[in-house]
């Protein structure tokens, strides 16, 4: 009896959570309600949910009481678990507003600053820039770090980050003596 009552528990469960997830996802997510869809949804997992719920009642009648327990357990905590993913989906950086026009602002400045790296005429020139034993230099690479990690870390603040590494790569120039542009 309690290897039934596990395994049907178990159905239920799985069966529950299943039923629930689809169904949020066609009436949330969907592109409006498909009538013959949810139908069948709802009859998909109602031919394991009901079964799990009546076939242990009736051998012992508080089981469809618990089972029935079980049954809105998981359904509130399958949407509760639903809604924490949408939440740390919705605060990934790439979501953001304006994430394109940062993810632009972050690649120009880190080309700014490649071509200290990659131009000998740059690194002869201006050797302060890639010397990480120069504070503002040091300064500068861990700007570049920490924009890496906003732009792929959620809840951070990835234009804040991308606005400190241009301060930086200003400070580092200014320090290491590279001319300002003209217009």
């Amino acid at each position: 009896m309690p290897a039934m009552m596990l395994l049907w528990g178990a159905a239920l469960v799985l069966a529950t959570a299943a039923t629930t997830y689809a169904l949020h996802r066609k009436l949330i997510h969907g592109h409006g309600p498909e009538p013959d869809g949810i139908f069948w949804d709802l009859f998909g997992g109602s031919v394991v949910i009901l079964p799990a719920i009546l076939v242990p009642a009736v051998q012992w009648a508080p089981a469809g009481l618990i089972l029935v327990l079980v049954g809105l357990a998981t359904v509130g905590g399958t949407l509760a678990s639903i809604r924490k993913v949408e939440r740390i989906l919705a605060a990934e950086p790439r979501r953001r507003a304006g994430f394109l026009l940062d993810t632009v602002r972050h690649q120009n400045l880190i080309q700014q600053w490649q071509r200290y790296e990659l131009d000998p005429a740059q690194t002869i020139d201006f050797p302060a820039m890639t010397d990480v034993r120069t504070a503002e230099t040091a300064a500068l690479t861990r700007a570049m770090r920490e924009a890496e990690y906003c732009k792929v870390t959620a809840g951070t603040d990835y234009r804040a980050a991308v606005e400190r590494l241009a301060e930086a790569l200003k400070a580092a120039e200014r320090a290491a003596g590279v001319p300002e542009p003209t217009l």
